[in-house]
């Protein structure tokens, strides 16, 4: 039996299967973890757990970049099974029917909740999904001023698949273009280099985008995210079947641990307010955030490609059931946390419904959406079901 250093055409990917599962399982507690901080969000709960900030800094800077990431590695191995023009008619019936399905039935109730608690909405849901939600326009300003109807967490999709269009769109009239970048890429990242170069980009997104262009996931004008994820998402995808990087990504994966881990450090003594702002800080900070966000990816990927090796049932049906479970679960936690407003439950306790429900909520839903046909596709499902396979074979060294 080979070691998860070693490749044969047989191994399937299922470290990247297992790295998507559980970074979609954090985005939940992560948004049910909203609901407790001082950051902004569509609902509060009436606690606060500011202690929980730091904990859930050390997710932000990189979960959603290394999504993006494993999802540029798939669509390069998927690239491999059929031609151009299809697998961009499937990424766009795989991510576009959920969306809009998700922007007009799934979505609303966030809306709602949200201008019943900041505003005392006094009409039923109804009359504000016919009023105001398939408005086409911005509602309910200066605040919180929404643009209705929206697409809320569902904004991952939207970008996924734009940067899929134009990814398509590009090896349309360059169809060489995945190898030889990746071979140039694998080239220039050969070792130290693999943990130094792209820290640099991140690090420069950081630095000279961000401050211009504050996250909005509106697409339009939202550069330092573009910059961030299409960067990630090109790296995944030209990567994908360029072994000696993955092989070096397992070696090094002790090295981007401790300094990612030094890096964070850093970042969090800046943010916490301990030294007195100044222009170099601000600098020092944009450096350690951006360099923390691929030291870290790389310690997630490598620890997933040594240890995460184990095929079962459980990964073949999480594979199949996570994107459901990502368009379900925003509206379960805003729902059932309104519902418990004014209860006078514990914090404890009130987290523990929140979370408990929400994956009731989302169980449910795929179980349902699973076995009727004509919903599969609503919630990212194939038409026909098949035994989920591994996200990518490996490739010979």
């Amino acid at each position: 039996m080979s070691t998860p250093s070693q490749c044969s055409t047989s191994e399937r990917r299922v470290d990247l299967d297992w790295v998507r599962i559980l970074a979609f399982g954090l985005l939940i507690f992560y948004h049910v973890g909203m609901l407790y901080v001082s950051w902004g969000f569509h609902i509060k709960s009436e606690h606060r757990l500011t202690w929980l900030e730091p904990a859930m800094l050390l997710l932000n800077p990189w979960r959603l970049s290394l999504l993006f990431l494993v999802s540029g590695v798939a669509s390069r191995f998927m690239l491999g099974k059929q031609r151009l023009a299809a697998f961009a008619r499937a990424r766009s019936t795989r991510l576009l029917v959920p969306l809009i399905f998700g922007m007009l039935v799934i979505v609303p109730p966030q809306s709602y909740l949200q201008i019943v608690e900041s505003l005392g909405y006094p009409q039923g849901f109804a009359d504000f999904y016919l009023r105001h939600y398939l408005a086409f326009g911005a509602q309910f300003c200066p605040n919180p001023c929404i643009v209705q109807p929206t697409w809320n967490h569902l904004w991952f999709v939207v970008y996924l698949w734009v940067y899929t269009m134009a990814l398509a769109g590009v090896l349309s009239v360059w169809p060489a273009a995945a190898d030889w970048l990746g071979g140039r890429l694998a080239a220039a990242l050969a070792g130290p280099w693999l943990l130094a170069l792209p820290c640099l980009l991140f690090a420069a997104w950081r630095l000279f985008l961000f401050p211009n262009f504050p996250s909005t996931h509106a697409l339009f004008g939202d550069w330092y995210n573009h910059a961030d994820f299409a960067s990630a998402f090109l790296t995944g995808f030209m990567v994908a079947r360029q072994d000696s990087i993955w092989r070096d990504i397992e070696r090094q994966r002790w090295v981007a641990l401790t300094v990612a881990a030094a890096c964070f450090v850093a970042f969090i003594l800046v943010y916490a307010g301990l030294f007195p702002r100044s222009p170099m800080l601000r600098w020092f900070a944009g450096s350690a955030y951006g360099c923390y966000q691929w030291l870290a990816m790389v310690a997630v990927l490598g620890f997933a490609r040594r240890h995460l090796t184990t095929d079962g049932p459980a990964r073949r049906y999480l594979t199949d059931a996570i994107f459901p479970y990502y368009i379900v679960h925003q509206t379960a936690i805003i729902m059932i946390a309104h519902a418990l407003r004014g209860s006078g439950l514990s914090v404890g306790t009130e987290a523990a419904i929140v979370i408990s429900g929400t994956a009731l909520t989302c169980l449910v839903s795929y179980e349902v959406a699973r076995r009727i046909g004509c919903l599969r596709p609503l919630f990212g499902l194939r038409t026909q079901p098949r035994a989920p396979a591994g996200m990518a074979q490996r490739q010979p060294a």
